[in-house]
């Protein structure tokens, strides 16, 4: 059976960074996500990804999405190889690909398999203007015959434009019978994955499949490639979304992620952000400057300038301008929220509005609900959060504070300014604030002491 092994371990000392590599964003998402991704659409789910500094991170950060083999210490690519070899044991190809190569597409992946099928064992190459980098396929009348990397490449090998793209198909036994003659005796002082291939061709034809985009094995070793993969990935999106009924009004200040789907007529204006794993529902907005962040978004829904993050947005929902949607928030059809409006781990119904300035946290409020400017649900006592309850039908009045937990009945009325603290019944109005004193003549008297003073 085809498996698939990612190779993750090593140490990527030219990020400078304490992050491993491939945790690095690329379009705001790690990079070996990416690799994932791919290999999900190719049909190799949950592959083995070898890891090594940093192995804690990468394996919580994808924990359910693949299995996991440690390389302790990093000993370079052929190491890796022999790592996974030893964990996933058996017969049968293996595909073999690097972690730090988020560029790679599906449909790429199957076309390559589906050539090797039945041919042994084989690799991807790319001809390309400039090699640097890469290693160099070396050949001789055509036949491959190895693989050189560049610190190790004579000057006219390094002159070869045909370059390693680094996707390789090996038949497990033979690649387990050739692994341990792999040497150190290179720039590096590593076992290389590439020198595999070196041996193979010694005995059996190896396969060289040309792939036809060479932006795909873009790979990543420093922070200059991980912003030109990111903006490669970037274009290579909004392009997509250009020819699948989206209309993206500003392309250059656009960022939506990989994994982000939409739905015909949906307008994305300049600025905007789409991330995670958003879904957009058909004729939306979202509007200049929105950032919308693993969030489903129903059809018709105007976003203003605004945050939504982690949340459920219905139909026909207009939020902002500048509004925020924390995590956790589920929102009815025909709600309107309104500018400066902040709601966290909140569900509010069909038809309710908050217009203006106001924080709904930890609320159930139902449908039709009007929330005044500056309403607040208080509900964070300095030890646990709490809930508040809001009926169907209900008022509450600008600068209303709801200490939670509390209830407000449905159809009831909360005064404006009111500090409410126990349950509101059905129907009822809740007046908590204190009479109002006129004290006459009390500013005169007051300006007339700092005279004397």
């Amino acid at each position: 059976m085809l498996e698939a092994v990612v190779l993750a371990a090593g140490e990527g000392k030219r990020m400078q960074s304490a992050l491993p590599k491939v945790l690095h964003p690329v379009l705001e998402e790690p990079m070996l996500a990416h690799v994932l991704r791919a290999l999900t659409g190719a049909g190799l789910a949950r592959p083995l990804v070898v890891v090594g500094p940093g192995a804690e991170a990468v394996e919580e950060a994808f924990s359910g999405q693949a299995v996991f083999a440690r390389q302790d210490p990093p000993r370079g690519t052929g190491d890796a190889l022999r790592v996974a070899l030893d964990h996933l044991g058996g017969d049968g190809p293996l595909l073999v690909i690097q972690g730090d190569t988020p560029l790679w597409r599906p449909e790429t992946l199957r076309a390559f398999l589906a050539d090797m099928a039945g041919k042994g064992s084989g690799l991807a190459s790319a001809e390309v203007e400039d090699p640097r980098g890469y290693g160099r396929i070396l050949r001789q009348d055509g036949r491959f015959l190895g693989i050189v990397e560049e610190r190790d490449a004579k000057p006219g090998q390094r002159r070869i434009r045909e370059v390693n793209a680094g996707l390789y198909v090996l038949d497990r036994a033979r690649a387990r019978s050739l692994v341990t003659r792999l040497s150190t005796a290179n720039a590096q002082g590593e076992f290389y994955l590439t020198d595999l291939f070196g041996l193979l061709a010694k005995g059996e034809p190896v396969e060289v499949w040309r792939l036809a985009d060479p932006a795909e094995m873009h790979g990543v070793n420093d922070r200059r490639q991980l912003a030109a993969a990111s903006a490669i990935l970037r274009q290579r999106v909004v392009e997509y979304w250009l020819d699948h009924a989206v209309s993206i009004c500003d392309p250059a200040t656009t960022w939506i992620g990989a994994a982000v789907e939409m739905e015909a007529d949906v307008v994305v204006d300049p600025g905007a952000r789409i991330l995670g794993h958003s879904r957009i529902g058909r004729a939306s907005r979202i509007g200049p400057m929105s950032e919308v962040t693993d969030a489903v978004i129903g059809h018709s829904c105007r976003i203003h300038s605004s945050v939504v993050e982690s949340s459920t947005v219905g139909d026909r929902v207009t939020i902002g301008p500048l509004a925020h949607l924390r995590a956790g928030c589920v929102v009815g059809d025909d709600v309107e929220i309104g500018n400066y409006a902040e709601l966290k781990n909140t569900r509010i119904g069909p038809g309710s509005k908050a217009h203006h300035h106001c924080y709904l946290g930890d609320a159930e409020i139902g449908s039709g609900v009007n929330i005044g400017a500056g309403a607040i649900t208080v509900n964070y006592d300095g030890r646990a959060k709490h809930r508040t309850l809001i009926g169907d039908g209900a008022f509450i009045g600008c600068n209303a504070n709801l200490i939670a937990p509390v209830t407000i009945g449905a159809h009831a009325y909360v005064a404006a300014g009111s500090t409410v603290t126990q349950t509101v019944p059905a129907s009822a109005l809740a007046v908590a604030r204190e009479r109002q004193r006129n004290i006459e003549g009390w500013a005169d008297r007051r300006s007339g002491s700092r005279k004397e003073e």
